[in-house]
């Protein structure tokens, strides 16, 4: 057994290290003692603080719904429109999510996880991201930068499909693309296109070329 690393709690260390093997291997084939492993402690432990790994899993499940709730919250502010705004340099839900989280971070692989599952945190978290996106739709027209269309709750589903095609994409699109689409020089290469056909189509130049140009 090796000591636990820093100040965190035991429990929150195989919270962590759970998170961290769903993420890569998905909850179905990673066992109780592997994460016991990972985490440096005995499967005695891991069942004495979450009962199951189906607990521990329902725990993992709502910590990452508190954090991505606690991103979105910091990334959209009152206002709700930042997040869509190019001016405050946030132009999708993946770039804002990037920009803030580390490269090794898990919570991408796992909200891919989380979203495809038939759990109810898997509901939560997207009933949250449509709230968001309608939120973010409706004050990005108060303020004159976007058309609500004519269904705008279509509207808003299809801006955070196509955004969270990045997060459920990402290994394929990586492999076409050459590098990791939610690392910096993979935003890089992405934002300019995905802010040129949202503001004129795909007739559209990248932001910036037509300055440029000129």
């Amino acid at each position: 057994m090796r000591s636990i690393p820093d100040d965190r709690t035991a429990r929150a260390v195989i919270r962590d290290e759970a998170l961290r093997l769903f993420a890569a291997r998905g909850p179905e084939l990673v066992t109780v003692r592997q994460i016991a492993e990972a985490a440096g402690v005995s499967a005695g432990l891991v069942v004495h603080h979450f009962g199951s790994k189906d607990g521990l899993r329902q725990e993992v499940d709502a910590y990452v719904l508190a954090a991505f709730d606690a991103m979105l919250g910091e990334l959209t502010g009152e206002g709700g429109a930042q997040l869509l705004d190019p001016d405050i340099g946030a132009s999708s839900l993946s770039e804002a999510f990037a920009s803030h989280l580390p490269a090794d971070s898990p919570l991408p692989s796992y909200l891919r996880r989380l979203l495809l599952s038939e759990t109810d945190a898997g509901r939560l978290l997207f009933q949250r991201l449509f709230e968001l996106s309608r939120a973010a739709l409706e004050g990005l027209a108060a303020a004159g930068l976007a058309a609500p269309g004519r269904e705008p709750a279509v509207r808003a589903a299809f801006l955070l499909a196509n955004d969270l095609a990045l997060f459920l994409l990402r290994d394929r699109l990586a492999e076409v693309l050459g590098t990791d689409p939610l690392s910096g020089d993979g935003m890089a290469r992405w934002a300019p296109e995905v802010l040129s056909i949202y503001a004129g189509g795909l007739n559209a130049s990248p932001q910036g070329e037509a300055s440029q140009k000129g």
